[in-house]
C-alpha cells in the first residue's frame, strides 16, 4: 500500500457520539480540515441537525457536499497534509439506493478511492444491524447493504472504533 496516512472507520447507534469522536481525532491537526457531508435537509428537524455539526466543529473546517460522488469528493478532498472526515457512509448509501444506482459499485468505488488517496481520513458510518429486524422489505434492504458496505469498509481501513454511549471501543487497531 503506498498511500501514507490512517483511515479509520467510526461506527455507532444514532447519537451514540460518532461524529464528536470523528471531530477530536482532527483536534489539534496542523494542516487542512476537511469535511464531507452526505446528509441532505429534507426537513426542519434535519436542517437543524446539520446546523448543529456545523457549529460544533467550527470554523477550521471546509465542508464541501457529496449527495452521490462520495469517491469523487474524497479524491478532490484528499492530500497528504489533509484531514478529511466523511459524515456519514449510510445517509450516501441511503442517497444512492433511493436514486436507484448501483450501491454495490458504489461502494467498491468508493475503496478504490480509498485506496488511492493519501492523508488522514475518518468516515463515520451508522451500525444498524444491532436492532430488531425492520418490518417492511425496504427498510430490511437498507439494514443489509449498510451492514455489507460497513464489513467492506471495516476491512481495508487502518482502524475501527466502535462508539456507544459516547465511548469508544476499539474493534481492530491500527498497526501505523
Amino acid at each position: 500500500m503506498s498511500r501514507k496516512g490512517k483511515q479509520t472507520l467510526i461506527l455507532g447507534g444514532a447519537r451514540s457520539g460518532k461524529s464528536a469522536y470523528a471531530e477530536q481525532l482532527a483536534k489539534g491537526w496542523k494542516g487542512e480540515r476537511i469535511f464531507i457531508a452526505t446528509a441532505q435537509a429534507h426537513d426542519e428537524e434535519m436542517a437543524e441537525r446539520i446546523k448543529a455539526h456545523r457549529l460544533r466543529r467550527g470554523q477550521d473546517w471546509t465542508t464541501r457536499g457529496a449527495v452521490l460522488d462520495l469517491p469523487g469528493a474524497l479524491r478532490e478532498a484528499a492530500g497528504k497534509d489533509t484531514f478529511v472526515l466523511i459524515d456519514c457512509l449510510t445517509l450516501w448509501l441511503t442517497n444512492v439506493i433511493l436514486s436507484e444506482e448501483d450501491h454495490e459499485r458504489a461502494v467498491s468505488d468508493l475503496l478504490n478511492a480509498l485506496a488511492d488517496v493519501p492523508g488522514t481520513i475518518a468516515l463515520v458510518s451508522n451500525e444498524v444491524g444491532s436492532g430488531i429486524v425492520p418490518g417492511n422489505e425496504l427498510a430490511r434492504s437498507f439494514r443489509d447493504a449498510a451492514g455489507r458496505a460497513n464489513q467492506r469498509v471495516a476491512k481495508e481501513v487502518d482502524e475501527v472504533v466502535l462508539i456507544t454511549a459516547g465511548l469508544p471501543l476499539t474493534l481492530k487497531p491500527s498497526t501505523t
